[in-house]
């Protein structure tokens, strides 16, 4: 096997599989130095200003005469992004799936989607019962049986003392879950005073199931346990005899979400999603790609895949606003890799961006949601939110994804409501963390058989749809955060 990797022909660096030792010489190319694991090695000379070739883009400029042979990374490669890009309309992009035979156990709720499972989830108005959430889902796993894949309290701090967009925020975020397919029943759970009060609550929630979905104001009852024990069960009642019945794949919603990111993951784990995703298209699912600043410097490759006029202004609102969010609070929208991403060999933002956007592989994009906005495209989606974890494995969450696709190179035990399928870049991870990660990709360093890998992905997906717990599930890792941008009174 080779030490270093050319991912795109037009690369001028390559990514070393190991660590590599000054003086190791490959393919005419000789390191100057020491290249850690997933770092870059310089396959040519350049000279200063000269850009920085990975995955066929630019991911920034040299910033002084470098020789070929040397280690490429912060201390001596820049981002280009601090001019603004100008963008271009590539015309429109076909999208026409092929459909498929391939179907999934999952349950058919009242509205027509289908959950892969049948869950009750208590949801907080606000942050002031939360306690009381908690202990309301202990004991109601303790009171349910078959029939009933467990009780979920998903607490936050919101719900009151919020104005404005944040406000409006959280009602969508949470009246979303409360709808989602795989709750078979919801217990909604308020305080009484807060501004998210019931009354105020209850509009964002049409066409609800009242056997389904209860309510509960806790400063209205004298025993708020007991009440809420009762609610429950009556729940209970309502979903345990529900059933899973085959349906077909156009009816799942799957997420693409990376945190934790090494050099790898674009190569092998985002690129593997890429491949599944086109195979969802294809077969007319709904997919969703989100995390929009990890979008900027790869946004053009996005944007010449639009399916439409109208598609393609979508994404170049996303990305302004979102930038705009970034200097109305006197930040700089171009600085996004964390310290692991930096010491897992990922330098610009531009080279973090094009390895992200490979989730969403070669598939037209068909729609542009807003933030927490249900999926109602099918094919590839790109949804309006943060690249943090836990706030945009909830954004898809309340978006209508069923499955997450989680790609990590370094690691994360996060979880979403839903199952949150971990993807490792690299085998190392999946051999160290196997009560964390579900599928390890980092097979595809040695082998590159993507056709082979994509099939085994999706054929788990299938099963997770159809039941099979993962990693996050069997952890008890189920948690949310909602986006907050505005002041708290």
């Amino acid at each position: 096997m080779p030490e270093f990797l050319k991912i795109n022909a037009k690369d001028n660096v390559a990514v070393a599989l190991e660590d590599i030792k000054a003086g190791f010489s490959e393919n005419g190319i000789t390191a100057l130095s020491d290249i850690p694991k997933a770092h870059k090695i310089l396959l040519c000379d350049l000279k200063a200003g000269d850009n920085v070739i990975k995955y066929g883009c630019p991911i920034g400029h040299i910033t002084e005469d470098t020789p070929k042979g040397a280690y490429v990374h912060e201390h001596n490669l820049s981002t280009n992004l601090r001019t603004a890009p100008t963008y271009e309309y590539a015309g429109d992009t076909d999208y026409s799936p092929k459909g498929s035979d391939l179907t999934f156990d999952g349950y058919v709720r009242g509205d027509g989607r289908v959950g892969v499972r049948n869950e009750i989830w208590i949801i907080p108005t606000v942050g002031c019962v939360n306690k009381t959430a908690e202990r309301l889902a202990k004991l109601g796993n303790d009171l349910i049986s078959d029939g009933c894949d467990g009780v979920f309290a998903y607490t936050h701090p919101f719900g009151c003392s919020q104005l404005g967009d944040d406000f409006e925020n959280t009602q969508n975020i949470l009246a979303s879950l409360v709808k989602h397919p795989n709750a078979g029943g919801v217990l909604v759970l308020s305080l009484g005073c807060e501004n998210n009060n019931l009354g105020v609550f209850k509009p964002y929630l049409d066409n609800i199931d009242e056997d389904r979905v209860k309510f509960l104001c806790t400063q209205e009852v004298e025993d708020e346990i007991e009440v809420g024990k009762s609610l429950l069960l009556e729940i209970y009642d309502a979903i345990k005899y529900d059933k899973r019945r085959s349906v077909g794949i156009e009816n799942l919603v799957v997420g693409y979400k990376c945190g934790g990111s090494d050099a790898f993951s674009g190569i092998t784990a985002n690129a593997l999603c890429g491949k599944v995703n086109e195979l969802l298209c294809d077969a007319n699912a709904s997919a969703i790609l989100t995390e929009v600043p990890e979008m900027f410097g790869a946004e053009q490759l996005l944007m010449n895949r639009a399916q439409n006029r109208e598609v393609y202004d979508k994404i170049v609102s996303m990305i302004n606003d979102f930038k705009d969010y970034y200097y109305r609070n006197d930040q700089e929208c171009y600085e996004n890799p964390s310290p692991g991403n930096h010491e897992g060999g990922i330098t610009t933002l531009e080279e973090k961006s094009l390895g992200c956007i490979q989730k969403g592989g070669s598939s037209t994009v068909c729609d542009v949601l807003g933030y927490g906005e249900a999926c109602r495209t099918k094919g590839l989606n790109l949804l309006t939110g943060p690249g943090n974890d836990i706030v945009s494995t909830t954004n898809l969450t309340a978006s209508g994804c069923q499955i997450i696709l989680f790609t990590t190179g370094r690691g994360t035990s996060l979880g979403a409501p839903v199952p949150t399928v971990k993807i490792s870049s690299n085998t190392d991870l999946y051999n160290r963390k196997r009560n964390w990660i579900d599928f390890n990709a980092g097979g595809l360093i040695e082998d590159g058989d993507f056709d082979a890998a994509a099939d085994e992905l999706l054929k788990y997906i299938i099963s997770v749809a159809s039941g099979e717990r993962t990693c996050n599930e069997k952890n008890g890792y189920k948690e949310i955060s909602i986006f907050k941008s505005g002041v708290v009174l």
